[in-house]
């Protein structure tokens, strides 16, 4: 059976070394660093084994010279086998009761250590959780508070005098602010909700043509410059209508912040592509518009961040949402008067994909 299990292989190179180590009269060689987990294995039970082998001869040793002993010179008998064995206790000890108990007390440690350290990970992170509900909250309440604290002074200001000229305008601009508070709810709902991503074969470059087309009117309007690049058709599997919804998103934070820019011929940029492995399909929106400072380019895809007076501030939070689903991300470059460059990257074949 030794023969079996020593006769090739890593099996071999320990059952060699440990004769060598018995050799030089050690039973047993040094743990070697270049072994792998089995081989570990078995050389830590090849010592174990060894150890009681020696235990066993001791023993059988003890026996002998204290019996002979007993018979010749009983005093001496007496001496001899007290001092030989608390030796030998000392050796079963180590042999069979030292490991059984380091092998608790560490596994013990171990439970110990990670019990305190997931319970502190668990209340970060539950810190963490608070925080963002009290900020969303907060930000919530923001948003649907001064738009309907306005709509009510102006109603309050019709109804004192209800036969002013000036009602008409009030009343115009108490819509407007009741429809500022129904598109946030609106965001917010979509943000909030799990929606069910399908995915389906599609080439970005045709997404790309749809939502180009989405906005279409709103370039003719503009004096802005849009130029389109494809360097793949980028087939992938993901939902055509949600990153059809991200690329029109990212499109029309470009053009509200072109107009701030002193460029002389403001711009869009978008390319898309695949990458060199072939296994992931990027695209690119760049702007040559004012930029974002450091501080703000932090914030931007926190829910209900916003520059802008009419914004809700969830466009770029759900377009992560939804780059998240894809398993893919989101990046952007951007420094004041320079720009800004958003990078969106997906698998082809993402894992959350539905065949």
């Amino acid at each position: 059976m030794r023969g079996c299990v020593t006769g090739s292989g890593p099996m071999r190179d320990i059952d060699r070394d440990r004769r060598r180590g018995r050799r030089r009269g050690r039973s047993h060689p040094e743990p070697r660093s270049d072994l792998g987990p089995e081989e570990l294995a078995y050389q830590e039970v090849v010592r174990r084994a060894a150890a009681r082998a020696r235990l066993v001869r001791a023993l059988v040793r003890y026996a002998l010279v204290v019996g002979a002993l007993a018979l010749l010179l009983p005093r001496i008998a007496w001496i001899v086998g007290i001092c030989w064995g608390v030796f030998l206790a000392r050796a079963l000890i180590r042999i069979h009761l030292e490991p059984a108990l380091r092998e608790r007390w560490i596994e013990r440690e171990v439970h110990r250590q990670l019990d305190r350290t997931v319970s502190a990970k668990r209340r970060e992170l539950e810190g963490e959780h608070s925080r963002r509900i009290e900020e969303l909250s907060a930000s919530i309440a923001h948003e649907i508070r001064n738009p309907i604290s306005a709509a009510k002074s102006l109603v309050q200001q019709m109804g004192e005098d209800p036969g002013s000229p000036e009602n008409v305008q009030y009343a115009e601009v108490a819509l407007e602010e009741l429809d500022r508070v129904e598109k946030s709810i609106s965001h917010l709902l979509r943000f909030a909700r799990e929606e069910e991503v399908r995915h389906t074969e599609m080439r970005m470059a045709e997404v790309l043509a749809s939502a180009v087309e989405s906005v279409r009117d709103r370039l003719d309007r503009s004096a802005v410059e849009l130029s389109t690049r494809v360097h793949a058709d980028g087939a992938m599997r993901g939902d055509p209508e949600k990153l059809r919804g991200v690329i029109v998103n990212l499109i029309a934070n470009a053009l509200d912040a072109l107009p701030e820019s002193e460029a002389a011929r403001p711009r869009i940029e978008i390319q898309t592509g695949e990458s060199l492995a072939g296994t992931e399909v990027w695209l690119r929106v760049r702007d040559n518009g004012p930029g974002i400072d450091p501080e703000r380019l932090r914030e931007i895809f926190s829910p209900f961040y916003t520059s802008k007076e009419s914004g809700t501030g969830l466009g770029l939070a759900i377009s992560k949402k939804v780059v998240d689903a894809h398993g893919g991300s989101i990046e952007v470059d951007s420094s004041p008067g320079r720009g800004t460059e958003f990078v969106l990257t997906f698998p082809k074949r993402p894992s959350s994909a539905k065949a």
